[in-house]
């Protein structure tokens, strides 16, 4: 198997596309969604569809991404590995070719000169209730795009993540992978509950690069109230809890 994020998430489904794949939880609006691996590989080969025909994204293009960790923060990793383009993380975004925020980082996109795409972050996947001036409604626009999405292959030596200013190539990232699932012995019957930052790099490789190499499953909590992690864990299975 090709060194490349996408081939982990294509292995990781085949493996068994109806079983969970991640379980979001908000502890201030009370939101728990469940998505198997079929119905995120449907959202991400929506989003990617996005971006090649209405964003018209080329391979090595930095999207910038200004979001929390949530279930829509996968999708778009996913979604721009699928293409080829680069999640560029704390970018200056006049450097971005494309730019991605939920609410309450949507005004520090304005220097993007490409397009801006607001992501609402309601639950299941709801249209924002106002959109700022000069950005497009995510939730509004990718239910329109195709189901599956075909591009070309991308290779490992492409550029996979920026974060201030460091990029890494899609080997860098599947080998981070797969030391952070061997270091915390997942397995694809794991069940990982993550409390962290998806957008810091032991984040990203506890939440969700690892459980990919494993093809286990992924509980994400966003504001997290720790008093209701005992029981959460126990009733979601889990198996580990990362942070």
């Amino acid at each position: 198997m090709s060194g490349a994020p996408q081939d982990l998430w294509r292995a990781a489904v085949a493996r068994d596309p109806a079983r969970p794949f991640l379980t979001h939880y908000d502890d201030a609006t009370g939101e728990r969604v469940e998505l198997s691996f079929t119905t995120t590989d449907n959202w991400v080969a929506k989003t990617a569809n996005l971006l090649v025909d209405e964003l018209c994204a080329e391979p090595g293009e930095r999207v910038g991404l200004w979001l929390p960790t949530h279930w829509q923060t996968v999708v778009w990793y996913l979604a721009c590995w699928a293409t080829g383009t680069v999640p560029a993380l704390g970018a200056d975004p006049a450097d971005c070719a494309h730019a991605v925020a939920d609410p309450e980082h949507a005004e520090a996109t304005v220097d993007c000169p490409g397009t801006r795409l607001l992501v609402p972050l309601r639950p299941l996947g709801g249209r924002a209730a106002t959109v700022p001036t000069g950005m497009l409604d995510y939730a509004a626009e990718v239910p329109t795009h195709g189901d599956r999405f075909a591009g070309p292959p991308v290779l490992a030596t492409a550029p996979a993540l920026e974060r201030a200013g460091v990029t890494l190539d899609g080997a860098a990232l599947v080998a981070a992978a797969r030391a952070d699932a061997t270091e915390h012995g997942l397995s694809g019957a794991s069940r990982v509950l993550f409390t962290g930052d998806l957008g810091s790099a032991a984040g990203l490789a506890a939440g969700l690069l690892g459980p990919l190499a494993a093809g286990a499953s992924v509980v994400l909590c966003r504001n997290v109230d720790r008093t209701r992690l005992p029981d959460r864990a126990q009733a979601e299975r889990v198996t580990h809890q990362l942070s």
